[in-house]
């Protein structure tokens, strides 16, 4: 993968600006490129605020909402990342059958439901957690573990699996 305006650094895991000059946005870009890699098949998922922070990278700044699926194999092993659904400024809608038939679809073991707040506060609707609620029973019939259902706002993220809504 080429980032944008990064070449490879002397060290792993460091870059070098291929320009003295960078814009706010240029950063922005090479953010969600890092965190997008963060996300690479077979890396593990090690640190939960970690996780949260680079999804917080790849969905803050959606004007819309956002519902995506982290696929994990059974030894939390990221499958892949996966936008499912979009919506409007203060909705989605959800297909329990479109989120059964990808994880199928990739073999999954468990997984972390995703999605964004464009009004920036993270904080789960009712229909937020109800919606957990529904996906965790549905993908329970098919040995798929909910994990986490983080809700991302540009002012943090939110963790359902940490309040015991999960």
């Amino acid at each position: 993968m080429r980032y944008h305006k990064l070449k490879a650094g002397p060290e792993p895991g460091t870059y070098v600006m291929e320009s003295a000059i960078v814009t706010e946005h240029d950063i922005l870009t090479m953010a969600r490129q890092l965190a997008r890699k963060r996300f690479a098949k077979g890396r593990s998922l090690a640190n939960p605020s970690d996780v949260k922070a680079h999804l917080q990278a790849l969905y803050a700044h959606y004007e819309h909402e956002v519902f995506s699926i982290l696929l994990l194999d059974n030894t939390y092993r990221v499958i892949g990342l996966h936008e499912l659904f979009r919506g409007t400024i203060n909705s989605a809608v959800v297909h329990p059958r479109e989120v059964i038939k990808l994880s199928l679809k990739h073999n999954a073991a468990a997984a972390i439901l995703v999605h964004n707040h464009p009004s920036g506060n993270p904080e789960p609707s009712q229909e937020d957690i109800d919606l957990t609620r529904t996906l965790k029973n549905t993908l329970d019939l098919v040995a798929v573990q909910v994990v986490d259902h983080i809700v991302v706002g540009a002012e943090g993220c939110t963790s359902l699996a940490e309040r015991g809504q999960i």
